[in-house]
Parts: C-alpha cells; sequence; structure tokens
C-alpha cells in the first residue's frame, strides 16, 4: 500500500474539525522526560491533524536506533514507510475499528477516560523488523469529541515473537481499573476455515448461552452430538474450554 494511500485512509479514521492547544502536555512531559530512565519503551505526543509528532522522548533512539529529528521532520509518513508491509492494512483497519467503537460505543463525556493498544512490526535503523506494542491515551478532542492529539507510549518487542496484530480499546471505571471494552486480532481470524458450517452454528448459538441440550432441540440432533462438535470446535482453535471461546467471541464482533 503506497504511502499517499495510506494518507488518505489515516487522515480519513482522524477527520478533525478544530485545532486543540498542546502547548501544556507538551511543557509537562519535556520535564518528565528530564528525570526519566532510559529503558525499552519511549513515548510521543501525536498529533493526528498534522500527521506530525509534537514530542518524541530520548528513549526513541536507544530503542529503535533513528534519529528523532529525522522522525520530527518527516512526521508520520516516514513513520509509516517502516510498518512492515505486510501490517499495514490490519493496522488501519485496527484504528479504524477503534475509532468506530468509540465514537459508536463511548459517551463523550467519557471518551476521556479510554485508553487504546495495538501492535505492528516496525523497520529499526539497523534495518531489522522488531515488535512495536503502542499505548495511546486522548490528551485533546475535537469540537465533536473525537480523540486526535493522543500520548502514545511505544514498547519494542524482539521479531522473534509471534505477535498477530491485535487492537484493544480498555475504558477506566470508576474503581480507577482498566476494563478492556472491545478486542479484535485483525490478522488471524479465530473462526477459520477448518471450522465446518454446523460448528459455527453451534458457536452461535454457545455465544447466546444455550445449553448442550438447547442446541441439540434447535438443530434437530443430539446433545452427544453437539458436545462431539464442542470438543471438536475447542480443539481446531487451540482453546481450552467453552467459556474462553464465548469470551473471546463477545469481545469480537468480526469472528464470524
Amino acid at each position: 500500500m503506497i504511502l499517499g494511500n495510506i494518507k488518505n485512509l489515516y487522515k480519513d479514521i482522524f477527520k478533525s474539525y478544530d485545532s486543540p492547544t498542546l502547548e501544556k502536555h507538551i511543557e509537562k512531559i519535556v520535564e518528565l522526560d528530564v528525570y526519566l530512565p532510559h529503558s525499552s519503551t519511549f513515548f510521543c505526543i501525536t498529533n493526528t491533524q498534522e500527521l506530525g509528532f509534537e514530542y518524541i522522548s530520548k528513549n526513541m533512539f536507544s530503542c529503535l536506533h533513528i534519529d528523532p529529528l529525522k522522525l520530527k521532520q518527516e512526521a508520520m509518513r516516514y513513520y509509516w514507510s517502516r510498518i512492515h508491509p505486510e501490517d499495514i492494512e490490519y493496522w488501519l483497519q485496527a484504528l479504524n475499528a477503534l475509532m468506530e467503537y468509540t465514537l459508536d460505543e463511548i459517551s463523550e463525556d467519557e471518551r476521556h477516560k479510554m485508553s487504546y493498544t495495538w501492535n505492528y512490526r516496525f523497520k529499526n535503523g539497523r534495518d531489522e523488523y522488531v515488535n512495536i506494542i503502542q499505548n495511546t491515551t486522548p490528551l485533546e478532542f475535537d469540537s465533536f469529541k473525537k480523540p486526535i492529539i493522543g500520548l502514545a507510549h511505544y514498547t519494542v518487542v524482539d521479531s522473534r515473537v509471534k505477535l498477530g496484530v491485535t487492537a484493544t480499546a480498555k475504558y477506566l471505571n470508576e474503581n480507577d481499573e482498566y476494563e478492556t471494552k472491545y478486542f479484535n486480532n485483525f490478522s488471524q481470524k479465530l473462526l477459520t476455515n477448518d471450522i465446518t458450517n454446523r460448528e459455527r452454528d453451534i458457536i452461535r448459538l454457545l455465544v447466546l448461552n444455550y445449553s448442550s441440550k438447547e442446541i441439540g432441540i434447535k438443530l434437530n440432533i443430539s446433545p452427544n452430538t453437539v458436545d462431539t462438535h464442542r470438543r471438536n470446535i475447542l480443539k481446531k482453535l487451540n482453546i481450552t474450554s467453552t467459556g474462553e471461546l464465548i469470551g473471546m467471541l463477545k469481545m469480537n464482533k468480526t469472528l464470524f
């Protein structure tokens, strides 16, 4: 996918309608960065309106071996060019899904309590791909309460760790604990082609909390046959329990 297409899709996802203030956030974070130790993480203030980085922490070079001035000058277009080509489409799908979920499911008054995580492979300054897990918390919103300025934390993980491109949205609840509201694995569908149509029927009914006996009545098969299908489903998906399967499916709207 060429950079022009990425830019257009990205701007469409984060289309906004006014210019928020950044100075107070940058000032506080610059002060903090002086005291933070070097580590395998770094952070940036991202500006989706300007397609740029308002601030890049000092750890970025030690994590990625990329000149922070070059990243600041060439901004997101340069950053996008270093994302693994196989991950670009999934990454854009993840961003779009998180934005749609926020606008559709989270009230305007609650959006400042959200936190988003996604991942992708990235070519570092040594021309080696590493995994990056990015967590972004909104700092500013446009006049339609769309998150457009974020504090993004980046954790670098060795490329030998195989990660699918996933996206997670978490909400800071009344107990000051983050709870997962949305999860999706974009690079690997859970319900693969190995799952038969009959097994898909059973999975849909399991998600609706039907028992094996009730599923058997609806599908005109015996409860023992339903249980056999359930065992086969778990084996095919390498999942240990029906509860785990249902939990993943309920959080993920695109697995069917």
